[in-house]
């Protein structure tokens, strides 16, 4: 049984794999925004508590992860992308393999980190990041507005946490 999930996440994988080559229309910047809200879905389940969620969603993250086309980038964004994309992808496939929602959350952890470094350097995120901060897990996470929803206590602590950074828009 456990062996037919993951050909199944495998094939699911790869056919997304190719239909993002297939399109061949999308650059860089389209391609790293599209990690960004897949990232945003990962951490909204976990902020729902929803752990059936957060390892569909970091399905999609580790795909779109995977489908970022590093040619499309410039040399200093490609420089970063190659990096961090083996850390994301880590971070993104633990997370969609585990079941259990406080081994997402610290996977969760690395990747916040991770993903902010890439979009702090590369600049092409399409729309305002806020980087927030939770001080009872000592981490970060990314979030698409400035209200504080905490994945990593979830429903427990919704609230706990503060705004440390913004990264504005970057027109593409």
């Amino acid at each position: 049984m456990k062996t037919l999930k993951y050909l199944l996440a495998s094939l699911t994988l790869v056919v997304t794999f190719i239909s993002v080559h297939a399109q061949g229309s999308m650059t860089g910047g389209l391609a790293v925004n599209k990690v960004l809200t897949s990232y945003y879905g990962v951490k909204n389940a976990l902020v729902a508590d929803n752990n059936g969620d957060a390892k569909s969603k970091a399905k999609e993250l580790l795909a779109a992860v995977i489908a970022v086309p590093s040619d499309k980038l410039n040399a200093d964004q490609h420089k970063i992308w190659i990096t961090y994309t083996d850390k994301l992808q880590f971070d993104s496939r633990h997370i969609s393999e585990s079941g259990a929602i406080e081994h997402q959350r610290e996977h969760f952890t690395s990747l916040s980190k991770n993903l902010y470094a890439v979009l702090k350097a590369m600049k092409l995120n399409s729309t305002v990041v806020y980087e927030q901060y939770c001080p009872m897990k000592k981490a970060t996470w990314l979030s698409e507005t400035v209200t504080i929803k905490n994945p990593y206590y979830g429903k427990k602590m919704p609230e706990c946490g503060r705004t440390t950074e913004t990264l504005a828009s970057v027109k593409q």
